[in-house]
């Protein structure tokens, strides 16, 4: 597989959640269990709702009680991506794992997981751009404004799809080394977070 196949994965299941548009539709995964374009499909399940959560926010007359119960559950989403992005990298940690790096290997800047993290987000972006450079009640500078901003979009695509390639192939030749970073999140555990660790004294 390559990255553009990452895409159209995240492309499939944006326009499967919005059959119903619905944050608590539960996905249904077309993809094998455990296999490693099911954890592709999840990540964007998991991005697509947040997106669409994080837009219920946004409102100033949000009820502010609504409010804190969507920050709750954006901020356990964000738990879930981050535990779902570190599986995908373990899925190349093991890909890699009897490559030996050439000597004068380097260390990416980040591993290919969160490279294709930020693929997702744009999957995202690209799929609410093009309705909104195509939406009929909008203004023609409105529509115009938005393709401007969907056509540097989908040069990210290229771009992005084209450097996330070139990482994995240079990991597969032993050009980049292969490591993991867990991100070490503070925010939801009890034991490290001052405001919730004090809080029980």
């Amino acid at each position: 597989m390559k990255s553009n196949d990452y895409f159209n994965i995240f492309q499939r299941q944006i326009v499967d959640y919005h059959k119903t548009d619905n944050i608590d539709t539960p996905t249904v995964n077309p993809y094998t269990k455990d296999s490693f374009e099911a954890l592709l499909w999840d990540k964007s399940h998991i991005d697509t709702v947040q997106w669409h959560l994080e837009d219920l926010i946004r409102p100033n007359d949000v009820n502010p009680i609504y409010a804190l119960t969507l920050k709750r559950r954006i901020d356990a989403s964000n738990q879930r991506r981050t535990d779902l992005v570190e599986r995908i990298d373990d899925y190349f940690f093991a890909r890699f794992a009897s490559v030996t790096p050439q000597a004068d290997a380097s260390i990416n800047t980040e591993t290919p997981a969160w490279a294709i993290d930020r693929l997702s987000i744009l999957a995202l972006k690209i799929y609410h751009f093009t309705i909104e450079a195509e939406r009929g009640e909008a203004s023609e500078e409105h529509r115009q404004r938005c393709k401007k901003k969907l056509d540097v979009l989908l040069t990210q695509k290229q771009d992005l799809t084209q450097a996330i390639d070139q990482l994995l192939l240079e990991l597969e030749n032993g050009k980049k080394i292969m490591k993991l970073y867990r991100q070490m999140k503070m925010y939801n555990d009890p034991s490290l977070n001052p405001m919730l660790y004090n809080k029980k004294q």
